[in-house]
């Protein structure tokens, strides 16, 4: 189990700090872990609470939600792809995106579609927001404070969540054939013969649809239950090839089990 650090203990680090959700498989955090950990970068995780104000680390990132990547002192990474970008550069060995440009667009194509506003992780928390408050179009009472505050950072809204199951399986099915070419071709992963962030990216995200089993994530009850898909359109759409692909990236790559 690798350290934590408050904030204010983070500030005066050198180096890599990573902010991670503590207690919980962020899929954001999860892939972020991945892609350093793959490149054998050293970081530090730091502590962001889920539903909190986190106020210490807006004062220091300007952001209060993870995954953040602080690089020395240079500017604070939210995205992903800022993140990936400052792996590549930190350690351009091994690669995570291809150097075929048309590869190169293809991978960025369909790392945006799990990723990005309007993704299957965009859509799936979209759908795990919905859960929490049924058919209402906003939080009231006790939940209104936290849940408030990321319902308007991450454009929810009734529509929205009802249409995300739709979108989610537009996306799987992408993957799905992806995945089915590869593997037709003799390779074992998303975009040919070597590992990508894709692959990563892949594995993190699915941990919001079918957690992993609780010998090797050691999640909460409830939080498993939130996360574990009930949807018929998007369960239907969970190929078993890809999740078996997960288990696999898993166990190769980003090890087991999870340390949250």
């Amino acid at each position: 189990m690798s350290e934590w650090l408050e904030v204010e203990e983070a500030r005066q680090r050198d180096g890599l700090r990573l902010v991670i959700t503590a207690g919980v498989p962020g899929p954001w955090g999860e892939a972020a872990k991945a892609v350093f950990r793959v490149k054998g970068v050293p970081f530090v995780k730091v502590r962001q609470l889920v539903g909190q104000r986190n106020d210490a680390l807006f004062a220091w990132t300007g952001h209060r939600n993870a995954p953040i990547a602080v690089y020395q002192d240079e500017s604070p990474r939210t995205g992903w792809v800022e993140i990936l970008h400052l792996a590549e550069r930190l350690a351009p060995e091994p690669a995570l995106i291809p150097a075929d440009p048309a590869q190169r667009a293809l991978f960025f194509g369909l790392c945006h579609e799990l990723m990005s506003e309007d993704g299957f992780g965009w859509c799936r928390r979209l759908m795990l927001f919905q859960q929490s408050i049924a058919d209402a179009e906003e939080p009231v009472g006790s939940q209104k404070p936290a849940l408030g505050r990321m319902f308007r950072q991450y454009g929810y809204s009734l529509a929205a969540a009802r249409r995300a199951p739709k979108r989610i399986a537009q996306i799987l099915a992408v993957l799905s054939e992806q995945l089915r070419s590869q593997r037709g071709a003799g390779h074992t992963y998303l975009m040919g013969p070597e590992l990508t962030a894709l692959d990563l990216y892949w594995a993190a995200m699915a941990g919001i649809a079918a957690p992993l089993p609780p010998e090797l994530c050691a999640m909460s009850d409830a939080m498993r239950t939130v996360y574990a898909v009930s949807d018929p359109l998007v369960a239907a759409a969970l190929d078993p090839a890809l999740l078996e692909h997960r288990d696999l990236v898993y166990a190769k790559h980003m090890g087991l089990p999870v340390d949250l």
